[in-house]
């Protein structure tokens, strides 16, 4: 085979983004259907022409048609029966309605293009904070990345978080005592504490955040849910926490968002009863970084450069990790938090996760 020209190398880089371009559009068209409720009336209340699917959801008709068509085209819309423009019906094909209405399905994605949707507004800060050194926070990215975050993991939570626990023996045990103490650090939406509570009804479960909009929602959520007698939520700096209090303690997705890390985890650390393990969820990125990485390690790159880098920079001073946290980076972490002990748990196939245990 004869090696690449240059001008092949650019037509592939140019295809290669020109797809990018694509899946750009992709993504955020289906940011306008998901919150402008498009998707959920097309799956809830049936076929519709733009008019019709307007009047449902209290939108515009000509812009309907035109995300209607721009979907019939990209493939994710069907069209039912042909017409002039405003005649035309179209429907949601149920693989679609899965992915981008059932916010129970593991396969549910509407979520993340909330999150992406999110940046759009915050670019010029971001292109502050990366000339400054500067950041982002989540409160700045608003309620379109706070939700997406917090409705990306709920399937996850949901299914398969009680079987991922109960594989672990020691785990498992000691969170089915009874009157156990559970931390959950950076709840979020609590979609975490709620599992915990499902699976372990005899434990006790104190869900915290930094953020205050993510405490109210997650104790909407649990009041929802049917669990506020046994989960609750306060808003406020792990810092503050009490003393050999807790018997388990979960950090579900966020330690790599954190300013100061170590300090965080070594208040945790104080906080959990003798022998008591903090079990870290994070990102399953590759051990150590290397060029041309498969697809989640580029999904976890595109995460931290526009939103969690950010985040972790919004207050100073910061470690800066961003979303690619390498398992010797949170063993640094653990350790410098006065943890002795760190593994990584035997839980595969959760999403983009793996487990660790420190204690």
């Amino acid at each position: 085979m004869e090696p690449s020209t240059e001008a092949d190398s650019a037509d592939a880089v140019a295809e290669r983004l020109f797809g990018a371009v694509l899946g750009t559009v992709d993504l955020i068209s289906t940011f306008l259907g998901d919150r402008l409720g498009w998707y959920h009336s097309l799956a809830d209340d049936g076929p519709a022409t733009p008019p019709q699917l307007a009047e449902r959801t209290g939108t515009d008709a000509r812009y309907a048609r035109e995300w209607l068509e721009q979907q019939a085209v990209t493939g994710l819309l069907h069209l039912d029966s042909d017409g002039a423009d405003d005649e035309r019906v179209f429907s949601i094909p149920p693989a679609t309605a899965e992915v981008l209405t059932n916010q129970h399905s593991l396969n549910y994605l509407a979520p993340i293009g909330r999150m992406f949707g999110a940046v759009g507004p915050a670019l010029p800060r971001l292109l502050d904070a990366y000339r400054t050194g500067d950041g982002v926070s989540w409160d700045e990215l608003g309620d379109h990345a706070r939700e997406g975050q917090s409705d990306a993991n709920r399937p996850w939570f949901e299914h398969q978080l009680a079987g991922a626990l109960a594989g672990v023996a020691e785990l498992h045990e000691r969170l089915a005592r009874p009157g156990v103490r559970v931390l959950d650090l950076g709840c979020g939406g609590g979609w975490s504490s709620i599992a915990l509570s499902r699976a372990y009804p005899a434990a006790a479960i104190h869900g915290i955040d930094i953020d205050a909009p993510s405490v109210s929602m997650a104790t909407e959520n649990a009041l929802a849910a049917g669990v506020a007698d046994q989960v609750r939520f306060s808003h406020g700096d792990a810092a503050d926490l009490p003393a050999d209090r807790y018997d388990v303690a979960f950090a579900f997705e966020c330690v790599h968002d954190m300013p100061r890390p170590v300090g965080v985890l070594a208040a945790v650390r104080k906080s959990l009863a003798p022998g008591a393990p903090l079990i870290v969820m994070d990102e399953a990125v590759a051990e150590s970084f290397a060029p041309d990485g498969d697809e989640l390690e580029r999904l976890m790159y595109g995460f931290s450069l526009l939103v969690c880098l950010p985040d972790g920079r919004s207050s100073l001073p910061s470690a800066a990790t961003g979303t690619v946290m390498r398992p010797s980076r949170l063993r640094e972490y653990a350790g410098a938090a006065g943890f002795d002990e760190f593994e990584v748990l035997p839980i595969t196939d959760f999403s983009f996760f793996r487990f660790y245990r420190l204690s």
